[in-house]
């Protein structure tokens, strides 16, 4: 049986080896389901053309389906050949209740800034795109289609079962030609600071779905405003996680 090596940070080998995790058997499941949602990305890039663009993809939250979904809707209205990385970001934000949202808004990137660069953007990337057969905009082009895998392979990466609109955010960002990612470097949402802001997001989603659930009186504090607050203390201390185990700057 082919032997795969894994590296671990040395906290982590030394929790995994108090604890007994059985480190080849967890790989094992983990890998497996990264197959099967990459298989299905690419099975639905490969698509008769009109199949819905979601329809293989079940480990996406429905959050993250609508989005794909409401991509292919912009993709169509513009007349796009194809669905770029700039319709899944911009589906993203249209949707606008999911965490991808938030955590940007923490990041004091306003989506009405990120949908007037899109818009500059979108046209010449669209006029200047080649698309080998027939236009089709349910199906995705080669940087959507690779930013999906990102998603799959950052949602691995934290350890959950599912592809949400934040793992989607992450593909975009990391994705280095599409549109989507340009337009949220240029305004500094950088790969590492997303993956922060989104780790520390998640970290603080428990605290805010308690507050989304108090009464209107005792929690008036936008969601955005929460989520940044959030933020702050849980960013400084991830930096200093990172300063002592020397993160991989090819992450990021």
């Amino acid at each position: 049986m082919p032997k795969i090596n894994v590296y671990l940070p040395d906290e982590l080998a030394e929790a995994v080896k108090e604890t007994g995790v059985p480190v080849s058997a967890v790989c094992q499941r983990a890998l497996e389901q990264a197959v099967r949602r990459v298989i299905a990305i690419r099975e639905t890039v490969a698509a008769p053309t009109g199949a819905e663009p979601a329809g293989a993809l079940t480990n996406f939250t429905q959050r993250a389906q609508q989005v794909l979904k409401l991509a292919s809707e912009q993709a169509r209205a513009t007349g796009a050949p194809r669905m770029g990385t700039g319709h899944l970001l911009g589906a993203i934000l249209e949707e606008g209740g999911n965490l991808a949202v938030r955590v940007l808004q923490a990041m004091e990137i306003e989506p009405q800034q990120i949908t007037r660069d899109l818009a500059k953007q979108q046209a010449a990337a669209e006029a200047a795109a080649e698309v080998a057969g027939p236009a089709d905009p349910a199906r995705f082009d080669g940087p959507a289609a690779e930013a999906l895998e990102l998603a799959v392979t950052e949602a691995t990466s934290f350890g959950h079962h599912y592809v949400g609109c934040e793992h989607l955010l992450l593909g975009i960002v990391t994705e280095p030609d599409g549109t989507g990612g340009q337009v949220l470097r240029a305004l500094g949402a950088e790969p590492r600071a997303v993956r922060r802001a989104v780790s520390a997001a998640l970290a603080g989603y428990l605290h805010l779905r308690t507050q989304a659930t108090a009464p209107a009186a005792q929690s008036a504090e936008p969601v955005a405003e929460a989520v940044r607050r959030e933020l702050q203390p849980l960013l400084r201390r991830i930096e200093r996680i990172e300063e002592q185990l020397g993160a991989d700057p090819d992450r990021g």
